[in-house]
């Protein structure tokens, strides 16, 4: 257990230190400095690392000399909430004392913390109230029996650290950064209590079932083997008011965690055991928390890298027997300690829950809820293309069953459908292509057409191994298919129910651009009604390129084929098409998908369709056309050839020499923290501002974003490079820490290259709307700039998500890009060192804050 050793030493009854809750891993970097006067007085450095407070004894604290080493004496791992506690510790308890927050801030570690970790030393970077600057945490050489783990705590020589004539810290500011007190001001004070805040209430000390106990609708009871779970109904529009909360929506499947004296057993809503399939991880945070009994409702999903739950993610991981990604998000809780909650307030239940569950960021988590406007939380959830949200009314008690007191409002369309048989792959062996679905309406099985993509590698040859064991030699719908629906298909008994999400349905009742999502475990076939809302569709233009092989996996651990590429381009043209029609384009080919050989194109070749058109190129000597499409049927064409990224031209084949737009690529180092690239695109847009420059931005769909803004196609290629450069070079002049403005490697550890190299004739960037051809189908997505800081990072919009957040923009932040359209600035007539002087001049003139 990650706690145990420090909870062992700690009688919770006496002492207001936090009992804590124990997480596998957190992404948070908090440090902390403790001032202990215990025995002996020393200062305890504490450091966020995988969930927990890695911690060490400084016995005479820590010296802002760079020649001075002190004994930091590694102590066990402390919880979290340990860095907010400041107080007194009984004596005879372990650490009797008084204890201050001496200092606190965030720390960046040099390198793999993990790695330095474990070879014992530590380089990093504290950002503190009181110490900045560069550290080394060394370990000792150990003894022979010498149990304790000692290290040396060394401050690096920089621009933080002070001389030998300069004050002591220590001596300096010898008061808590919380509360301005010294630690004769607490020392004096009960245990328990502070002169500050009053009484200081233990995180988890009392018995949880003390505390329920007088809660209004409480009632002492065995807990139940199994609760029927309440579900949530299906609505339009979120309902309206103060009466009601609202939960992110996830992607997962519905569990309960039944928890009893150390035991843990997870079952699903129709009540089959998963506790075997969830494996240790997961258990071993509920064993953690500090309560004998408890039953609680929640959610277990696998969340790919933006931090979304995704549903085939989970899919895939179940199929495979991985278990180290799940998640497991508690929202509800039923019964804790011999006391059943079921009639009390639901908000009641939930402010009970988060108080022993915390905010932990590990495979075991509290699902938040938000009190603004359901309007206001559902079009901020599909603007960040998550699944929707669940409301509930804040007072209601849990009822089984589906009702109104929850009610689920989606982003986009899915639809529970039964298997009915499937076709196999033509480019895999032993692996489905295509399943055919369908549903119960008053007991017939309706056909509603056939899913082709959606499917991981790895989940379509395991639907290929089940399905085979339940073909039966005839159709199991009650009316006959078309020659065309019924072609190759090999039918099944309709027993495996799975998840389809869809963007409409056709007049004939089909589905309209439907994607796997899912086998839904838990839910009976015989169950399974058309229940999907009805739909404006979008428009969306036909395509009258026939595919081959659209069953090929382009993105096997994504699960998009060649056909859910083309209907994904379908989707987005509109938006996309004025940014790459008549442009020449550059292109990254991967015939066979991303796991397999991928190449860069700029010229045509042998065998491609006439529907893409040739270009010429009056400076390319070995006379090969260049690419260029002139509407959706030219680019279905490099689908179909395997095209995974569009990179167009900054200018168009009717102004081959005059470039009519500016792409700036700030390209970060290892380790660079988003919001730092956010700060550069948002300087990049003020400086392009100071000289009349309209900018818009965009995820790369890589790592970074881009800053582009429109040109009157009038300037020549070199004086666009020769602008560009110089913004380049003036941001890495002004800010040498932040950027540079080379490409050379050895000068970018810790920076944003601001790439400028995107404005050279021949040179080309990745296209808005644009796939990545890169593990994932991450795509180019144009943001609206007060979207930098809404938590969606440069690979969070992907070919599965996009759609979601398209249909729910109330505008397209990108539709008046060249509107604002300028000739490049006159500044460009200034050279050198004048110039740069003169570009920074007009930037403060406007923004006389800016760095």
């Amino acid at each position: 257990m990650v706690l145990e050793a420090y909870r062992k030493k700690r009688n919770f009854v006496k002492t207001a230190e936090p009992l804590g809750h124990a997480v596998d891993a957190t992404t948070g970097n908090r440090f902390v400095i403790q001032k202990h006067a215990a025995r002996r007085l020393h200062y305890d450095l504490r450091l966020e690392l995988d969930g927990v407070l890695k911690s060490w004894a400084i016995a005479r604290g820590p010296s802002l000399l760079p020649d001075q080493k002190r004994l930091a004496v590694h102590v066990e791992d402390h919880p979290l909430e340990y860095g907010d506690f400041e107080g007194t510790i009984p004596k005879g308890e372990y650490g009797g004392g008084t204890v201050i927050v001496w200092d606190r801030g965030e720390w960046q570690p040099v390198g793999d913390p993990h790695r330095g970790y474990a070879k014992g030393h530590l380089d990093f970077e504290l950002k503190g109230e009181k110490l900045r600057g560069r550290w080394h945490l060394v370990r000792m050489n150990g003894r022979p029996r010498e149990k304790r783990e000692n290290w040396l705590l060394i401050k690096a020589d920089d621009a933080a650290a002070r001389s030998k004539s300069a004050a002591d810290i220590l001596v300096e500011r010898p008061e808590s950064v919380k509360t301005g007190r010294m630690i004769e001001d607490v020392s004096g004070e009960a245990p328990g209590w502070s002169s500050k805040t009053g009484k200081i209430e233990p995180t988890q000390t009392v018995p949880f079932s003390a505390i329920v106990a007088k809660l209004k609708g409480i009632r002492k009871g065995r807990m139940p083997d199994f609760v029927e779970p309440c579900l949530a109904a299906l609505a339009t529009d979120p309902p309206a008011g103060d009466r009601w909360i609202h939960e992110v929506k996830f992607d997962g499947y519905r569990l309960q965690a039944h928890l009893s004296r150390g035991q843990v057993t997870f079952l699903t809503r129709g009540a089959l055991d998963w506790t075997a399939k969830l494996g240790k991880k997961v258990a071993s945070s509920f064993r953690a928390l500090p309560v004998e009994q408890a039953l609680i409702d929640g959610e277990l999903v696998v969340e790919d890298e933006a931090g979304a739950s995704h549903f085939p993610s989970l899919q895939t991981d179940l199929s495979e027997g991985r278990t180290d990604r799940f998640i497991f998000y508690a929202f509800d809780l039923l019964h804790l300690d011999g006391y059943d909650l079921r009639a009390v307030h639901l908000i009641e239940r939930k402010n009970i829950l988060r108080q022993f569950l915390g905010d932990g960021r590990g495979s075991l988590r509290f699902s938040a809820h938000f009190e603004q406007d359901g309007d206001v939380v559902l079009q901020h959830a599909c603007r960040l293309s998550l699944e929707g949200i669940v409301s509930k009314l804040r007072a209601s008690t849990y009822r089984e069953g589906r009702n109104k007191s929850w009610t689920k409002s989606k982003c986009t369309a899915s639809q529970e459908l039964i298997v009915c048989g499937f076709v196999p792959s033509t480019t895999s062996h032993k692996a489905i292509g295509s399943l055919v679905l369908g549903y119960y309406d008053k007991g017939n099985l309706i056909p509603v057409g056939r899913v082709g993509t959606g499917y991981t590698a790895t989940v379509a040859q395991d639907l290929y191994r089940r399905l085979e064991d339940m073909r039966i030699p005839s159709s199991p719908f009650a009316r006959s298919l078309d020659a065309e629906a019924a072609r190759h298909v090999r039918y099944v008994n309709p027993e495996l129910v799975v998840e389809i999400a869809l963007r409409g349905w056709t007049a004939d009742g089909n589905l309209r651009h439907a994607s796997f999502r899912g086998v839904r475990e838990d839910k009976p076939a015989r169950e399974v009604v058309r229940e999907t809302l009805k739909m404006m569709p979008l428009p969306r233009p036909k395509s009258t390129v026939k595919l081959s092989h659209p069953d090929r996996l382009y993105w096997p651990d994504a699960g998009v084929t060649k056909e859910g590429l083309a209907d994904y381009y379908a989707d987005v043209w509109q938006r996309m098409s004025p940014f790459i029609v008549n442009r020449p384009l550059a292109l990254v080919r991967c015939p066979d998908g991303v796991a397999e050989q991928c190449f860069f194109q700029k010229h045509v070749w042998k065998g491609l369709s006439h529907l893409v058109r040739r270009a010429h190129d009056p400076e390319d000597r070995s006379g090969e056309p260049l690419i260029v499409v002139d509407d959706l049927d030219g680019l279905i064409e490099l689908v179909q050839a395997g095209a995974l990224e569009i990179h167009p031209w900054g200018s168009t084949t009717a102004a081959l020499e005059q470039p009519d737009m500016i792409v700036m690529d700030l390209d970060p180092a290892e380790n660079v923290p988003w919001d730092a690239v956010v700060s550069a695109a948002e300087e990049v847009r003020d400086r392009f501002s100071a000289v009349g420059l309209t900018s818009f931005v965009k995820t790369s769909g890589g790592k970074g974003l881009h800053v582009a803004c429109a040109l009157k196609p009038r300037a020549r290629w070199g004086e666009v490079k020769a602008f560009t450069k110089r913004v380049a070079e003036a941001m890495a002049s002004d800010s040498p820490g932040r950027f540079v403005a080379k490409v050379t490697k050895a000068r970018r550890k810790g920076k944003i290259f601001v790439d400028y190299l995107r404005n050279g004739r021949g040179a080309t960037a990745i296209a808005p709307y644009s796939t990545r051809a890169r593990p994932g189908a991450a795509v180019s997505m144009p943001l609206a700039w007060e979207e930098l800081s809404g938590g969606a990072g440069p690979s969070y919009f992907t070919v599965n998500n996009a759609l979601i957040r398209l249909s729910h923009l109330a505008s397209d932040p990108w539709s008046d890009f060249w509107l604002p359209a300028r000739p490049l600035p006159t500044l460009l007539g200034q050279r050198g060192r004048s110039d740069r002087a003169a570009l920074r001049h007009q930037v403060r003139k406007q923004r006389p804050s800016n760095p």
